[in-house]
């Protein structure tokens, strides 16, 4: 039976599909990870309250990342390469959206301009990890481990979600709606495309390890695209509207005081403390390990 639960019950089920499936998420959190810790790292004077909240969000990725890397030691796999086709988040940074690389490995503070951008830019890729959680959710099956996983990231991915929109709305009101509208439009229609091709490389490989017939194969790849058409002819307004959340402060509070009170140093480091004491508190004795290395 060709049903959302039945495709996800095959890749969980298949120790190769789920190694793939599980690398390429912990790459992408990873990532995300050290793109926030770069960032809270050189936040403008001007925005210092939001250092904290940054971090957090980086630490939650960084978390992320290992909990998926846990994942798959608990089932005797190690990461695989993740191909480059399959890569989201270097496809966005190829693309040109977010800030960019280059300029976040250097020590030059950002500006206004960039935390605008580094905003909107959250705002649209977290809608759509908060979607993916919750579809994940939803099919998870049997597997209770995967199961519990997937909540905590997922709770964590609509705390993101919630402090993205929260944040831009503050900046809206301090004069800036303009310029964020047009960052969140353009930002959103590239990234439905780029999405639709990683779906679609992810799909393809899976399929690959799979032995999915063909015109299964092709279905799935109809299904997507088709997702586009509709995220092209206005599905993607959902992913720029802003509204005040239900979760006020959703990265303050806690989490924040906790970060703050950690040593001074580089923010990347700090990232990884936090995640320390987070896998420290949950009763692991070391949080499992990277995918790959962090840029």
């Amino acid at each position: 039976m060709l049903s959302a639960k039945a495709i996800y019950e095959e890749i969980f089920d298949n120790d190769e599909a789920f190694q793939l499936f599980c690398s390429i998420a912990a790459s992408g959190e990873a990532q995300g990870g050290w793109e926030n810790g770069r960032i809270a790292a050189l936040v403008p004077e001007s925005y210092q309250d939001l250092a904290p909240k940054i971090a957090r969000h980086g630490a939650d990725e960084d978390k992320h990342g290992r909990i998926f890397n846990a994942l798959l030691r608990k089932r005797g796999l190690d990461p695989v390469p993740v191909p480059a086709e399959t890569d989201y988040t270097m496809r966005l940074e190829g693309d040109g959206l977010g800030l960019a690389h280059n300029q976040l490995r250097r020590d030059t503070a950002l500006t206004e301009h960039d935390i605008i951008t580094y905003l909107a830019h959250s705002r649209v890729t977290e809608q759509r990890a908060s979607e993916q959680m919750q579809t994940l959710r939803k099919y998870i099956g049997d597997h209770q481990d995967v199961g519990r996983a997937i909540a905590m990231i997922s709770n964590d991915e609509n705390n993101h979600l919630a402090y993205c929109n929260e944040e831009l709305l503050r900046l809206a009101s301090e004069g800036h709606e303009d310029t964020i509208r047009r960052t969140l439009r353009t930002t959103a229609l590239a990234e439905i495309a780029i999405y639709r091709d990683v779906s679609k490389a992810v799909m393809a490989h899976l399929g690959s390890i799979l032995r999915w017939p063909p015109p299964k194969s092709a279905v799935l790849a109809g299904g997507i695209q088709a997702v586009y058409i509709y995220e092209r002819l206005g599905g993607w307004r959902r992913m720029v509207t802003l509204r005040m959340p239900a979760r006020r402060n959703a990265l303050g509070g806690p989490a924040s005081a906790a970060l703050s009170r950690l040593p001074s140093g580089n923010s990347l480091t700090i990232v990884r403390e936090w995640t320390r004491r987070w896998w420290a508190r949950s009763g692991a004795s070391t949080g499992p390990s990277r995918s790959g290395s962090a840029r």
